[in-house]
């Protein structure tokens, strides 16, 4: 009987060779962005699901309180002295694990002679945290023992790949010797075996808490300022809720925290770490908006491709009639007939399935390289994959069969074998067909105008003055220990002499990043400081010119190489409740104990931070002990010559640190990382829907074209025009695709004016970017269905007419 059913099944398909390939075309395209889709979500939705203990893995994230705004918001740093005091005051934690993290470090290998013998510059993955990491976490080693690796300090453990980079052969690493920025030399006490692609946890050098800068980090009592880049896990006892340890957080911190100060600690289970934007150690996290508009699109998708099978299923409906009716005449029932019906659909999606996976092998490694992601095809032979592939056959067969099964069987067979189909007529189904074009290209123009809006948004990132130069700027991360200062005034004096540079100066941070310190300060000689932070930056007095900022008010700092003035921007002397910018000219700005010096100047707000975000505080001031880049503004004309000059003279300086480099304006584009791969998804999403709407519109077009062959014929006769006819078959056409547009607009509009509300700077969405979509479904779908209308056109009447 099986057997049979797809026998019979098989050779109906091969019979209508182009309508089977296209509903494979269809089918296929639909299920491979499901499985593109699953795969990636299926990807980020496992990380760090592999550690044993991870139901009671929390992160601890300082939450800051704005006194001014009332605003709240998170950051993954915490202050030094909590780690060693909630071990102690908190019982319901079980283990602490401390963890500092440092970007651009500088490695050094040593031979066996102590003597430098490789040099390499790790922009991430270098970090320092206690033995107890590897209680709460498992990460297994090849050599080394977990509980003593990290005991003593100026231990590392090095990833398996990383030893393998600095020793040629992880085996011959365990008791060599690396220095750490050419200061600290650490022995090898440990190879970490590969770390898993699915985990938040991307280290390549491990290094024991309390070596060099990281010694006095566990010993300090400041409770009131955050570190950055130092962050902290806990492991608790089992039954303690995310609320519970939260709570706790809370009364701890307000014991040993100022009156003033309203931050405070909270608690963040593991399973949400990957989802929040506030950052992570692998810089891999998605929103789960993101998963959600994800799901939501392959759902729409597989709606689509289902849509065409029902269109064209239908469409070819007229041609099997006689087949039908046959089959009843000779005993065939309803049931077996959809049964048959199905079988085929069946046939169909296992062929599109095969097509799909083919697709999908070259889409996942495309998709990865896109989201900047280590996807790779061979994640298609996952156990959950299968799964998936099996319901998605069932619920596609189910979906794009179950219709035209009813609509094949339900033929009667005295009008089937005459020729008179039961579709003769019925409207209804008709304007069933017609409601799932509109409702195809209510997506597809949805798509359209969705990515038209975040590509003319990025448009705008990319575009829009930030209020600085930064064309042509390459900054360079130089030693801040103190031999790399000491040298600092020699190496400005030569890179000015290269030909080709044109301003350079020194500083802390550039204009714009989301690495800034923020800090707290004390106005003119007041008794509490200011109910508001500021970012703070140090640089020198070429800062100003090197990248064009523009002063409201006073004048540019002056040579210092410590703190002696500062410039504030607009967004202070806002906050501060000043009016005119001169009035805080030569007012005292104090920072902590020490620092302190005069306003000389303020600057015109520029965007130090990214376009999502509103003019952040600043304070600017000379610290040359605080100054971590090189600025440096070059000739447009011949940037490899005057970089290579630039090399050649850091290796001659610094002959032990690895050179690198970075463009301004390729920092600036980081900040928009997320919303790039999102455009790019959208694109290519935007591109799949409207091409499986255009086979929709061919299966209504085919059903048309059969359907109305006699009229058109009768036209003809009576002297209508093959323009005639074209006009008034795609105007049916036309009016299905306004009214997707009408409906499509406002969903579209909404869900897009809410997209871009996270965004403080952004486009106004007018009327043309609807007006250029229209315009875009209309031409396509017109090019789609000529072929179909011009050849119902151009049909001779006599054979159109003739009823043998």
């Amino acid at each position: 009987m099986i057997k049979n059913l797809f026998k019979t099944a098989w050779r109906n398909i091969s019979r209508q060779r182009s309508y089977t390939l296209i509903n494979i075309i269809g089918l296929g395209a639909g299920i491979s962005v499901c499985l593109v889709i699953f795969v990636l979500i299926q990807f980020h939705s496992g990380f760090d699901n592999f550690h044993t203990k991870k139901d009671r893995i929390y992160r601890l994230l300082t939450e800051y309180h704005h006194a001014d705004s009332k605003d709240i918001f998170y950051g993954y740093g915490i202050a030094r002295a909590v780690p060693r005091a909630i071990k102690n005051d908190i019982p319901e934690i079980e283990e602490i694990v401390p963890i500092y993290q440092q970007n651009d470090e500088q490695i050094q290998v040593l031979n066996g002679d102590g003597q430098i013998d490789k040099k390499f510059k790790e922009a991430r993955g270098v970090v320092a945290t206690t033995p107890a990491f590897f209680k709460v976490f498992d990460f297994p080693l090849l050599e080394g023992d977990k509980t003593t690796a990290l005991r003593d300090p100026n231990s590392v453990i090095l990833s398996k790949e990383t030893a393998e980079k600095y020793f040629g052969d992880w085996h011959q690493a365990m008791g060599k010797s690396i220095k750490w920025n050419n200061h600290d030399v650490l022995k090898v006490n440990g190879i970490l075996a590969t770390i898993p692609k699915n985990t938040d946890f991307q280290f390549n050098v491990i290094i024991s808490m309390g070596t060099g800068p990281t010694a006095g980090l566990l010993k300090s009592d400041d409770y009131n300022s955050t570190g950055t880049y130092f962050g902290c896990y806990a492991l608790t006892k089992p039954n303690v809720t995310e609320a519970h340890l939260t709570n706790s957080l809370r009364a701890f911190i307000k014991k040993h925290r100022a009156p003033e100060n309203q931050d405070s600690e909270v608690a963040q289970p593991l399973s949400k770490v990957h989802f929040d934007t506030i950052g992570n150690y692998s810089e891999s996290s998605i929103s789960p908006q993101m998963i959600k508009m994800l799901w939501l699109i392959a759902v729409f998708i597989l709606i689509i491709a289902c849509v065409n099978f029902v269109n064209l299923a239908t469409a070819q409906a007229v041609n099997r009639a006689k087949e039908v009716g046959i089959r009843k005449v000779l005993g065939g029932n309803r049931g077996q007939l959809q049964v048959q019906f199905l079988t085929e659909t069946f046939v169909i999606v296992l062929l599109s399935l095969v097509l799909a996976g083919g697709i999908s092998m070259l889409a996942i490694p495309a998709v990865g390289k896109i989201m900047q992601l280590p996807l790779t095809a061979g994640m298609l032979l996952q156990i959950k994959v299968a799964v998936f592939v099996v319901v998605l056959a069932i619920v596609v067969t189910l979906l794009a069969g179950f219709y035209p099964s009813l609509v094949l069987s339900g033929f009667n067979p005295i009008n089937a074998l005459k020729s008179k189909t039961a579709l003769k007529g019925n409207t209804k189904g008709i304007s069933l067909r017609h409601a799932l074009v509109v409702f195809q290209f209510i997506i597809a123009q949805g798509l359209i105008i969705c990515t038209l809006i975040i590509v003319k948004q990025m448009n705008y990132f990319n575009n829009t003055s930030m209020g600085f130069a930064k064309d042509a700027i390459v900054n360079v991360p130089f030693p801040a220990d103190s031999v790399g200062i000491s040298k600092l005034d020699y190496l400005k004096k030569r890179i000015t002499d290269i030909n080709g540079v044109q301003e350079l100066s020194l500083s802390s941070n550039v204009p714009a990043g989301e690495d800034a310190n923020w800090t707290m300060f004390t106005f003119e000689n007041a008794v509490k400081p200011v109910d508001f932070y500021s970012i703070i930056k140090f640089a020198d007095a070429e800062y100003l010119p090197s990248y064009k900022l523009q002063l409201a008010a006073g004048r540019n700092l002056a040579p210092s190489d410590t703190v002696k003035e500062f410039l504030v921007n607009e967004a202070v002397v806002q906050k501060l409740g000043i009016r005119d910018p001169k009035d805080v000219l030569n007012k005292q700005i104090k920072l902590g104990k020490f620092a302190k010096g005069v306003i000389v100047g303020v600057l015109k707000n520029y965007h130090n931070r990214s376009f999502k975000e509103d003019y952040a505080p600043l304070l600017l001031t000379t610290f040359k002990n605080q100054y971590q880049i090189t600025n440096i503004k070059l000739s447009a004309s011949n940037l490899p010559a005057s970089l290579n000059a630039i090399e050649k003279l850091w290796n001659e300086v610094y002959p032990d640190y690895a050179f690198e480099y970075q463009f301004l304006d390729e920092h600036i584009a980081n900040f928009y990382k997320q919303e790039n791969q999102l455009s790019k998804i959208y694109e290519c999403f935007a591109i799949v829907a409207i091409m499986l709407s255009c086979l929709g519109l061919y299966g209504l077009a085919s059903f048309m074209a059969v359907q109305r062959i006699k009229e058109v014929g009768i036209r003809k006769v009576l002297g209508a025009s093959v323009s005639g006819i074209l006009y008034l078959f795609s105007k049916e056409f036309i009016v299905l695709i306004g009214i997707g547009f009408v409906i499509a607009t406002p969903i579209a509009w909404y869900l897009m004016s809410n997209w871009l509300q996270d965004y403080t700077y952004r486009i106004q969405i007018h009327w043309e970017i609807f007006a250029v979509a229209g315009i875009i479904a209309i031409v396509i779908a017109l090019a789609t269905i000529s072929f179909q209308l011009i050849r119902a056109a151009l049909t001779n009447p006599v054979k159109s007419l003739r009823s043998e």
